[in-house]
């Protein structure tokens, strides 16, 4: 029962300390950890055999890849300690602080981070429509990459036999989600050897199994499994049958899962009939009768965002229009629900998902639906009145941050003040989310920069002032200038000296752990390369090893490659300071650092001996590994002279999966980028058991 939670703890940066028990379910990503935000399985079983080289079927290259997904790529590790609004965890009730920053981050840090593009060598594609939705396709370096044939010949095959054979409930997990990240296509015979292998597990008695199964179909993402989540989300009798029983109910969190594999098969295949038939089931499930828990609805919220329809207009007059006949129905029918407030029949946790799902949407569409989309959130920010929760206004400003821009358009006017409004908002989350949708806004580049001067100045002196006095909003005030600054200048516009100054001056100045770190990573964002000796300053003397990760990262992230060697020395004094061993690694990462993915692999099968160690060096190793971590991953899952453990295997799988992921970034990117954490349902994040937690 530890890895799971150790896991979902340190890939991609966990931000509390590494808790004391967990389990697997395929490897967790960031989350906030061990305790989810307030809002609306099994451990391992016995041993099983061990796969064989050259066992099991190959699977084939897939010649359709997907386009490329939103979020985050590497992480950051726990929270800083003794300074700063800290997360914390213990008797007495949840005590912790989700307005740390350092939530926001991990969970949006992998557009920033882009560790394959670094690792592998290879050139990437796409503007702002990468960071907010579908349709922007982000190019895979190919020199450092393992090849198709190796994954088909090497990999694929292992995976499959420890799917089929295996009965430790950690390996089979990692292997099901690994083998879908990697990615097949059909056989000789019609079928994918992959989904078959998956399939087999859908019966699974034990639930974590089971449901990953299901997730692990829609992470595949072949067109061929719609009609079983579509079954399965309905709760019809062919999906209980696919289950279990045909006469017992699909569990909630099941069809829950089921709802979030829809989206992303909506998602990978671009075929229109395809796609109106995941939005036709995900609409029957908001519309539905309310359920006993929130699951199903935010499922089906969220995924609704991430499968645009084709065409954009309907048939003009049709009286009968459905939602999922065009985009714009899709997108009116949305607003309808966003705006039904207190006549809703949804929760507000559920219908706070919709702004996300809206904002996405509008890419490529009509103006109107834009202008209505962002009406519909500014009304939910409110003005003088309040009327929506506080979590219903929290996701409205992050919506509002993808959707404005700096011109002098009577909408993107309205969003700028609603983000100002957000500030004097009582609740801190709105406060904090409207810093980071006003670096964002500040960043966008339209075809009239003039028009744009007064109203990005505008929006620069309240971060200014927020990041000079706004106490706890400080660090949200700087992530606002680094993301607005690094925006500005990937679009070939001026930035502001005076707010890169601004930060390097706090920087300065500051006396506190948790600062620092957002300091550090604000100007890594912002690349402001002129800072790196006073970042090396503050690795040598901070002794926090969570302050001391941040700032390897922001090392990382403005290229400072004079910092190489201080890192390297750090990497190899951590083995046994796991957190900071995963941030130093993937420093080295986005440093072009070649030689670390090898460093790792032998740290990993020959000196890491607790679990929390395993996994900090298996995750890093996954996101920066290359084709030569392929080997000595596998020798730790054959482990022919039976020394390892069966969670220490299924750490080495989870890193195969990373490693020749069919993406650039982690799957469920997709769903995390400008997610509101705090809407929360326990499918979602839940101490590693919800599919934000699941690499």
């Amino acid at each position: 029962m530890q890895t799971k939670r150790i896991i979902s703890a340190l890939i991609l940066g966990g931000l509390l300390a590494v808790p004391t028990t967990a389990t697997f379910h395929g490897g967790q990503y960031p989350g906030p950890g061990d305790i989810p935000p307030p809002g609306g399985g099994s451990g391992g079983g016995g041993g099983g055999s061990r796969p064989t080289p050259g066992s099991g079927t190959p699977g084939n290259p897939d010649t359709g890849s997907p386009p490329s997904p939103t979020t985050p790529n590497g992480g950051a590790p726990a929270p800083p300690t003794g300074s700063g609004p800290n997360p914390k965890t213990g008797g007495g009730g949840d005590t912790t602080d989700w307005t740390d920053w350092q939530y926001w981050w991990a969970f949006n840090r992998a557009p920033y981070l882009d560790l394959k593009s670094h690792v592998h060598g290879g050139s990437t594609t796409g503007d702002d429509g990468f960071f907010i939705g579908f349709g922007q396709e982000k190019t895979r370096g190919l020199s450092l990459a393992p090849s198709r044939a190796t994954l088909e010949e090497k990999v694929l095959p292992v995976l499959i036999e420890a799917i089929t054979n295996e009965r430790d409930n950690d390996v089979v997990t990692a292997a099901m989600v690994a083998a879908a990240k990697i990615g097949d296509r059909v056989g000789e015979d019609g079928e994918s050897p992959v989904c078959r292998a998956i399939s087999t597990r859908l019966t699974d008695p034990v639930q974590e199994i089971a449901e990953t199964a299901v997730l692990s179909l829609g992470i595949h993402a072949s067109p061929d499994s719609l009609d079983e989540m579509v079954a399965i989300v309905l709760d019809e009798r062919d999906g209980r049958r696919l289950i279990g029983s045909p006469e017992s109910p699909v569990n909630q969190r099941t069809r829950s899962f089921a709802a979030y594999s829809l989206g992303l098969i909506g998602y990978a295949n671009s075929d229109p009939e395809l796609r109106r038939e995941v939005v036709r089931v995900l609409f029957q499930v908001l519309n539905g009768p309310r359920e006993a828990t929130s699951d199903l609805k935010v499922a089906a919220a969220i995924s609704i965002g991430i499968v645009p329809l084709d065409p954009l207009e309907g048939v003009e007059g049709a009286e009968d229009a459905k939602p999922w006949d065009s985009r714009r129905d899709q997108l009116e029918a949305l607003i309808a629900l966003h705006d039904a407030g207190k006549q809703s029949k949804l929760r507000d946790v559920e219908r706070a998902h919709l702004g996300r799902s809206m904002v996405r949407l509008c890419e490529g569409a009509p103006d109107g639906l834009r202008e209505a989309v962002g009406e519909s959130l500014i009304k939910a920010v409110g003005n003088r009145t309040r009327n929506e929760s506080a979590v219903m206004r929290q996701s409205a400003v992050l919506a509002l941050g993808r959707l404005g821009d700096c011109d002098e358009d009577p909408l993107d006017v309205a969003i700028r003040a609603a983000l100002q409004r957000g500030l004097k908002d009582p609740d801190q989350q709105v406060q904090a989310f409207s810093l980071i949708a006003m670096g964002q806004v500040g960043g966008r580049v339209g075809l009239d920069t003039a028009a744009e001067e007064a109203g990005r100045a505008d929006l620069r002196r309240v971060l200014g002032s927020q990041l000079a006095s706004g106490k706890r909003r400080r660090p949200w005030a700087a992530l606002g200038i680094g993301i607005m600054e690094r925006e500005l200048a990937d679009a070939g516009a001026a930035v502001s000296a005076p707010q890169l100054d601004a930060l390097e001056s706090s920087l300065a100045s500051t006396r506190s752990g948790n600062e620092v770190a957002a300091y550090a990573l604000a100007l890594g964002i912002a690349r402001v390369h002129g800072s790196s000796d006073a970042l090396l300053e503050q690795l040598g003397s901070q002794s926090d090893d969570v302050v001391r990760g941040h700032i390897a990262v922001g090392l990382g992230l403005m290229n400072a490659t004079g910092a190489t060697e201080r890192i390297q020395e750090i990497l190899a004094d951590s083995k046994y300071r796991a957190a900071l061993l995963e941030q130093a690694a993937i420093s080295l990462g986005l440093l072009g650092d070649r030689g670390v993915a090898r460093k790792l692999a032998e740290m990993l099968r020959k000196e890491a001996k607790s679990l929390a160690s395993q996994a900090a060096i298996a995750s890093a190793l996954g996101f920066i590994g290359d084709s030569g971590s392929i080997d000595p991953l596998l020798e730790m899952v054959y482990d022919d002279d039976e020394k390892l453990t069966d969670r220490a295997r299924a750490f080495a799988i989870a890193a195969l999966g990373i490693v020749g992921d069919k993406e650039p970034f982690p799957w469920n990117t997709k769903l995390s980028v400008d997610l509101n954490y705090r809407a929360n349902a326990s499918t979602l994040v839940e101490g590693g058991k919800g599919v934000i937690e699941i690499l």
